[in-house]
C-alpha cells in the first residue's frame, strides 16, 4: 500500500514538472536577443564627396595649340631706311701738293722693264731687263677735255715725258701715267699693272732732284714706276 502511494506521488511530481517546463518554453522573453543589432550610424560603403570629382575639369584659361605672337615675324622685314646705291664716283686723285717754289711746268720720268719668263705674271722685277722703245702716256683730267702727252724709252728703258704747256705743278694731282700697248715690241706680250702701269700711276715729286732744265726751260720733276711689260714666252 505504501509503495503504491509513493509511485502516485512520483507520477504527480513528474506531471507537474513537465507542465512547468512546457509553460517556460511558450513564454516569450522580456528582451528577445537580436543577432545583428542596428548601429547608431549605419556605415556607408561609398560616402558621396563634398564636391564630386569630374574626369575632365576645364582649366581656368584653356590652352591654345597655336597662340599668335604679339608681333608675327616677317620673312623679309622692310628696312627702316631703304639702302641708297652709291652714285658713280669719279676717279680719286691725291691732294694738291704744296711747293716751295713758284708755278712750274711738269716733267715726268721713269724706267720700263721687260719681265723674265721665269717670273711672268708675278708682280716682281727679278731678272727683268730694261726695255727700249716702250711708250708711256701722261693723261691729265683737269679740263673738260683730257690732255695727253707721250714719251718713248731709250736703250736703258728710261723716259722723260714733258706735260702739255697748260699743265703746271699746281694741277698735277689730276694727272696719271701709264703704259701704251705696242705691236712694235716683238718680245712683249702686254703691259702689266705693276706700280699702276695699266690702271694709271700717280705722280710723285722727285725729292732728290725737284727741278730739271730742258731746252733752257725749268720744269718741276716727278717720278712714276718702274713699269714693266709681260714677256712672250715659249710654251
Amino acid at each position: 500500500m505504501a509503495k503504491t502511494l509513493l509511485l502516485l506521488q512520483l507520477s504527480l511530481l513528474l506531471v507537474t514538472c513537465f507542465t512547468v517546463f512546457a509553460e517556460d518554453e511558450n513564454v516569450a522573453p522580456a528582451h528577445p536577443p537580436t543577432s545583428h543589432p542596428p548601429p547608431a550610424h549605419p556605415p556607408t560603403s561609398h560616402p558621396p564627396p563634398a564636391h564630386p570629382p569630374t574626369s575632365h575639369t576645364p582649366p581656368a584659361h584653356p590652352p591654345t595649340s597655336h597662340t599668335p605672337p604679339a608681333h608675327p615675324p616677317t620673312s623679309h622685314p622692310p628696312p627702316a631706311h631703304p639702302p641708297v646705291l652709291p652714285p658713280h664716283m669719279p676717279p680719286t686723285y691725291p691732294p694738291k701738293p704744296s711747293y716751295p717754289f713758284a708755278r712750274k711746268l711738269v716733267a715726268v720720268q721713269g724706267v720700263v722693264f721687260l719681265k723674265s719668263c721665269k717670273y711672268a705674271g708675278n708682280n716682281t722685277l727679278s731678272e727683268a731687263t730694261p726695255l727700249a722703245g716702250a711708250i708711256v702716256k701722261l693723261q691729265c683730267n683737269n679740263t673738260a677735255k683730257p690732255l695727253t702727252a707721250q714719251a718713248q724709252t731709250d736703250k736703258n728703258g728710261y723716259f722723260l715725258l714733258l706735260a702739255p704747256k697748260t699743265i703746271t705743278n699746281y694741277a698735277v694731282h689730276k694727272c696719271k701715267a701709264s703704259l701704251v700697248p705696242s705691236s712694235k715690241l716683238p718680245m712683249c706680250k702686254q703691259p702689266s699693272d705693276l706700280h699702276g702701269g695699266v690702271s694709271g700711276a700717280i705722280l710723285n715729286v722727285d725729292k732728290k732732284k725737284p727741278l730739271v732744265s730742258v731746252n733752257k726751260v725749268e720744269y718741276a720733276l716727278f717720278t712714276v714706276g718702274p713699269f714693266a711689260f709681260e714677256p712672250k714666252c715659249p710654251h
